[in-house]
């Protein structure tokens, strides 16, 4: 049973604790969880915290989702990333995809798309 880090990034912090919610919801409880407030505060977090999954939004100021996992991919770091964003087209589902992101999940979101998207990756 390991644990892993998840970072949840997110301008807001109500967000950010539903988020960490309703994956505990979903069954998995025994994770370590840290925030970040946008791209740029999640790569410093990344940098300090080394989290095993990053659960990103989209629309963020100073630096959005996308732009945070290009500049990921961009420095080699392969980290197992996933967005969850209020808006969820097949324009943004394809480049999230294209983009090396593992899934998409859209608000309002429940339990059963974070046990469906992080099942295999996250143990529960």
């Amino acid at each position: 049973e390991t644990t892993m880090k998840i970072l949840i990034v997110d301008d807001s912090k109500p967000m950010r604790r539903l988020v960490i919610r309703t994956i505990k919801e979903a069954g998995f409880v025994d994770h370590d969880f840290v925030e970040a407030k946008n791209g740029a505060a999640a790569l410093e977090t990344i940098d300090s915290e080394s989290p095993d999954l990053v659960l990103s939004d989209w629309n963020m100021p100073e630096m959005d989702g996308l732009g945070l996992l290009n500049t990921l991919r961009q420095r080699g770091n392969q980290i197992d990333f996933g967005f969850v964003t209020s808006e969820c087209t097949d324009e943004m589902r394809e480049l999230a995809e294209t983009s090396g992101a593992l899934f998409l999940i859209g608000k309002p979101f429940a339990a059963e798309d974070f046990a469906l998207a992080l099942h295999g990756l996250v143990s529960k």
